[in-house]
């Protein structure tokens, strides 16, 4: 079968590898000159199933106030005249239950188990190297409180088999040796063994070298303009280079696919939160994490990968605003300040912003859509690195009429259509 994927970020490159994998004829447009240059070009690194949890939950509102208040608070909303971004708030909010955060928590850690596996089943049967380490994510807790408020995640990794420690001072210390030098800072951590750490550009890059290998065309710098359907199918797709017509399409535009999709009268619940992130140049590795820590006081990601530090986080609801605001630079400045101070050089960092393609329940749209030949692999938001590898090879079975080794149907884009 002849399928044409848009999008060329981590999703993308996933579904084309696989698909390719599988027998199919695969292209893949994306405006970008290269793979993996805008939501996948420096996230904060995490391969990180046992921290996959939906951001709606019980209690969420009234932390989203806090938040707000913050001096180097992870949330900013930028409000906006958009209908979309305030009918995905609503449902988000609708989310926030005890009973519907445990449901979408128990869709999200199956497939970011399956998708770490298989991202180490790739690994070894190809070779491929992009800065990765399997030593783990440490959960930080300021407070008592955090400590003492994971009690729901953790029947939820207890019912998948998904390994975990709880851990006081000493033991975060011994996981994490940089934070003896800051003890008195927290209380305690979480730790997931089974997490693993990676650079996502550098392995969507090597990735697509393997597509290529495996006889996937890529078209760079292709901007893609319409998305033509006909009743109940796509029937070619219009870019700035012509037309591109293939037996089935994958939409893999992250954020974008919604505007795609709204413009077919498909519309998909799909809405951009902006993340941050700075890379720190390390300048003592012993004063570095080891792997990630999760500062979950600010809701940031503080990883190790290679020479660097990766700090990622805050969530920015502004629409496809790409700006960079500074405020958001010194919130990550001042959790890897404060927990690896000496670690790394602050003035040498980097700063980039990306959006976030964000469902309001949390688990991403991975499926056939309602039209009949075109495909869905998007809404991973935080989550796209962790579970590309996992939604790319759900796909490519569904598309390829096999099937998938999970329960897909949680995935599936049906579960909005339905509602």
């Amino acid at each position: 079968m002849k399928v044409l994927v848009l999008g060329g970020g981590v999703i993308g490159v996933t579904t084309a590898y696989f698909l390719a994998e599988a027998g199919h004829e695969v292209t893949v447009i994306d405006r970008q000159q290269g793979p993996a240059l805008e939501t996948s070009f420096a996230n904060a690194g995490e391969v990180s199933p046992g921290y996959a949890s939906p951001w709606a939950g019980p209690g969420i509102p009234v932390k989203a106030v806090k938040w707000l208040l913050m001096k180097y608070g992870p949330l900013v909303v930028r409000p906006a005249f958009d209908p979309h971004m305030w009918t995905w708030l609503i449902k988000m909010l609708r989310n926030c239950t005890a009973e519907r955060y445990a449901l979408n928590k128990s869709r999200m850690v199956p497939v970011a188990e399956y998708s770490r596996d298989t991202l180490k089943a790739l690994r070894a049967a190809t070779g491929i190297a992009y800065d990765e380490r399997s030593k783990g994510t440490l959960q930080l807790f300021r407070k008592q409180k955090q400590l003492d408020g994971t009690g729901g995640d953790v029947e939820v990794l207890k019912r998948y088999g998904v390994p975990y420690e709880i851990l006081d001072r000493d033991g975060c210390i011994a996981a994490e040796p940089a934070l003896a030098g800051v003890r008195e800072k927290f209380v305690g951590g979480l730790r997931l063994p089974g997490d693993e750490t990676g650079d996502c550009k550098l392995f969507t890059e090597k990735l697509a070298e393997l597509c290529v290998a495996r006889g996937v065309t890529f078209e760079y710098g292709t901007t893609i303009r319409r998305v033509v359907r006909n009743r109940n199918r796509v029937v070619q797709v219009g870019t700035d280079k012509g037309w591109r017509t293939a037996d089935a399409y994958v939409m893999a535009l992250g954020s974008y696919s919604a505007p795609f999709m709204r413009k077919m009268k498909r519309p998909i619940p799909v809405y951009p939160v902006k993340g941050y992130s700075i890379t720190v140049p390390i300048t003592d590795a012993a004063a570095a994490p080891v792997s990630t820590v999760m500062d979950e006081t600010y809701k940031v990601a503080i990883t190790r990968l290679g020479d660097r530090i990766r700090v990622g986080g805050t969530a920015e609801i502004s629409g496809f605003d790409l700006r960079l605001h500074e405020s958001r630079r010194r919130t990550l400045e001042h959790s890897v300040g404060d927990l690896f101070p000496g670690g790394g050089n602050l003035k040498a960092a980097t700063f980039w912003c990306g959006l976030r393609p964000m469902t309001p329940d949390g688990p991403p749209l991975v499926g056939q859509s309602e039209l009949s030949n075109l495909y869905l692999n998007t809404g991973h938001g935080t989550l796209g690195w962790t579970m590309a590898c996992g939604s790319a090879r759900v796909l490519s079975d569904i598309m390829s009429n096999r099937v998938p080794e999970i329960n897909a149907l949680d995935l599936s884009p049906d579960r909005y259509v339905k509602a």
